[in-house]
């Protein structure tokens, strides 16, 4: 019910997932709207950053031989780093790790450290009380090269690239995330 995919054309699979982050709801249950048979949303903490700090993109096709255009909101990169941070810390997934680390090295802003300040700029206060222990997840899933999300990051990449060296992507994500989290500066100004 939260969770649609369809095959429209040949090639073409739209995958959408309904998600609500509310407080008076148990996480990860699902939420059904009034007057709805077959639509509801998953409830996640943390996917309501999404919701609060997005841009409009939009997103030309050809459609029976015409172009169509569609704006959709996308999350920015500080509201899509929080909220797959917890979605990370619930599903405990190789590639949410990777996501993550995969992301604060390769983003348009510059890297880990421009990530925080965009994170820090957008969220502030809001970031201890909402993210401090998926923050902390997150550090200990990158504490060191073996560690699984520095190991899930480079797994990926090396099956992706396999010229790359192995521990050096490992070690690229451990600290990418340290630079990451120790940025955001989680116990208030030194």
């Amino acid at each position: 019910m939260w969770r649609w995919r369809d095959e429209t054309e040949p090639g073409l699979v739209v995958k959408i997932e309904f998600l609500a982050d509310l407080d008076d709801v148990a996480d990860r249950s699902t939420v059904s709207f009034d007057g709805c048979a077959s639509l509801g949303a998953v409830n996640l903490r943390g996917t309501g950053f999404a919701a609060r700090d997005w841009t409009l993109h939009t997103i030309s096709s050809k459609v029976d031989g015409r172009t169509a255009r569609v704006q959709l909101r996308v999350a920015t990169l500080a509201a899509y780093l929080l909220a797959k941070t917890h979605a990370a810390q619930n599903r405990n997934l190789p590639k949410d790790w990777y996501d993550i680390a995969f992301v604060l090295l390769h983003n348009d802003h510059g890297g880990p450290l421009e990530a925080a300040r965009l994170t820090v700029d957008r969220f502030g206060s809001d970031l201890v009380a909402a993210t401090e222990t998926a923050l902390g997840e997150l550090s200990s899933n990158f504490a060191d090269e073996v560690a699984q999300g520095s190991v899930a990051y480079a797994t990926t990449m090396v099956g992706l690239h396999p010229e790359l060296d192995f521990d050096v992507l490992s070690n690229d994500a451990v600290v990418a995330v340290a630079i990451f989290v120790d940025a955001l500066k989680l116990d208030g100004p030194a």
